[in-house]
């Protein structure tokens, strides 16, 4: 659960990551059904500015004892610095200790890196500063190639709106793809957003914005039980085979098949979440005929099995594998 949410801020933190945190969990909206949540913003030194990284200056309501019961300290972006103050390192170690889950937005993950909170451990974080990180705490699980990586007790993004993605990502775990839905509306993003991360978000699939294909992708989406051939798509396009493959590579970045691939993986996740359906009705509703080819496109997209996609963010308990 997320009852009691608090966000760490050292000196040189950004405002953007530290909005974003805000955002997810600060902001009221048990009028759209988000459960309420404690929220504190703390700080080393209570009541004492800190400076931002453009300029501005914040200043924490809480000490660093407000993270005692929480349930998430989040850590945004800060600047990297050699010494951290050995007091915030201290009360992550002790968050953590006490199973407190810890979510790092951009160059945060520095700080659980240098509290020891990352070794042995799959993270990563802002690309441009991957080296630095992979020369500083060379047993951490640097992956710099995702938005950002879910290792349990541990939530690590990369920068600017990957932080966006990890937060929503940790709404959607702890308290169910509709509240995730609803926070995610509200702050007008996509409420899963496609990226590189394989754990729970599959390939990028551009969205396609072009007139001519619009209507066939609305099509597409409201049909993916059918098969569908290319010759058959062009032709409800009013193109020819070889033209309307190579409008939608263009428009879209990615084959008709591929494309149509990814929709039947993220539909299937929908009916793992919120339906009791059996992997093999599944299969059939989404278009993949069979539990064994759902398995191996869901596996290649997703990064984990039907099976256990579900035990994890099915908003019922399943009656049927």
């Amino acid at each position: 659960m997320l009852e009691r949410v608090a966000v760490l801020v050292t000196d040189g933190v950004a405002p953007f990551e530290y909005g974003v945190v805000c955002e997810v969990f600060g902001v009221d909206r048990t009028d759209d059904g988000v459960p309420p949540c404690d929220f504190r913003v703390c700080g080393e030194r209570p009541g004492v500015p800190l400076t931002a990284s453009v300029g501005a200056g914040l200043v924490p309501t809480h000490g660093l004892d407000a993270l005692v019961d929480a349930d998430l300290v989040a850590v945004p972006a800060a600047g990297i610095h050699d010494d951290y103050p050995p007091a915030v390192l201290d009360a992550l170690r002790a968050a953590a200790g006490r199973g407190a889950t810890l979510l790092s937005l951009c160059t945060g993950a520095f700080l659980l890196g240098a509290a020891g909170l990352l070794d042995g451990r799959r993270c990563t974080t802002h690309w441009r500063h991957a080296e630095v990180f992979a020369a500083r705490f060379p047993t951490a699980l640097l992956d710099p190639d995702v938005l950002f990586v879910d290792d349990g007790g541990v939530v690590t993004s990369a920068g600017t709106a990957a932080g966006i993605d990890a937060s929503l990502h940790l709404v959607r775990r702890e308290l169910g793809a509709q509240v995730a839905t609803a926070v995610a509306r509200r702050m007008v993003v996509p409420p899963q957003r496609e990226g590189g991360q394989r754990q729970f978000v599959a390939a990028p699939v551009p969205d396609c914005t072009a007139e001519s294909l619009s209507p066939v992708l609305t099509w597409l989406l409201e049909n993916l039980a059918e098969d569908h051939s290319v010759p058959a798509l062009a032709r409800r396009a009013n193109l020819s085979a070889r033209t309307f493959a190579r409008r939608f590579v263009a428009e879209t970045g990615t084959t008709p098949q591929r494309w149509i691939a990814t929709q039947r993986v993220l539909h299937a996740r929908r009916l793992l979440e919120e339906t009791v359906l059996g992997i093999d009705e599944v299969a059939t509703r989404c278009g993949f005929g069979s539990g064994a080819l759902l398995r191996h496109h869901f596996q290649r997209s997703v990064g984990v099995s039907p099976h256990d996609y579900r035990r994890t963010f099915a908003h019922r308990v399943p009656v049927h594998r």
